[in-house]
């Protein structure tokens, strides 16, 4: 299907965790976890996605080349289930005019780094029946507190020394680092 019906969109936001799926030009492939409430379905063709500051910023670097991503959810309880969005992303940075009206839709997150805009082009289904069931004991509060201990300049000066390149050395774009 083309887009995410209302059955989809209901799976995706019960969801306590995602992946997402890049790759630039020539470089590594990147596949992440991810979690802690930061995707939301603006529309049937619409996602967008809180990326937090961490150790690395692969995706913002392979979207500068090559905007296609995957998000992968699995049905970890209930139902076998996996369901891929296929689309075309790009990068919002705090500095970009589009960052205040997305972010609202967000909590307040310290190390927010940027804001994943998703045209969705294709949603598929499959099985998942291989995928193990697991019960969920609750969001780490690791990076929430990392973030929080090293303050706003902290995190600048950790970005401009971990995610202002991808492993393969291409830049990520971030402004001001």
């Amino acid at each position: 299907m083309e887009n995410i019906n209302s059955v989809s969109r209901e799976f995706i936001e019960k969801q306590k965790m995602f992946f997402v799926g890049t790759a630039g030009i020539d470089s590594k492939i990147n596949v992440s976890p991810k979690g802690m409430d930061t995707l939301r379905v603006l529309s049937e063709n619409r996602l967008i996605w809180l990326n937090l500051t961490g150790s690395g910023n692969e995706t913002a670097a392979h979207l500068l080349e090559n905007d296609r991503i995957t998000i992968m959810f699995c049905a970890f309880e209930g139902a076998p289930l996996i369901l891929r969005v296929y689309g075309r992303a790009k990068v919002i940075h705090k500095t970009d005019s589009a960052w205040d009206e997305l972010y609202q839709h967000f909590p307040d997150i310290a190390g927010a780094r940027q804001i994943i805009d998703i045209e969705v082009e294709l949603v598929q289904h499959s099985c998942g029946f291989a995928v193990p069931l697991y019960d969920f004991q609750g969001e780490r509060s690791t990076l929430k507190e990392w973030a929080q201990k090293k303050g706003e300049e902290g995190i600048k000066a950790y970005q401009k020394e971990k995610n202002n390149l991808s492993l393969d050395g291409k830049p990520t774009g971030l402004p001001g680092v």
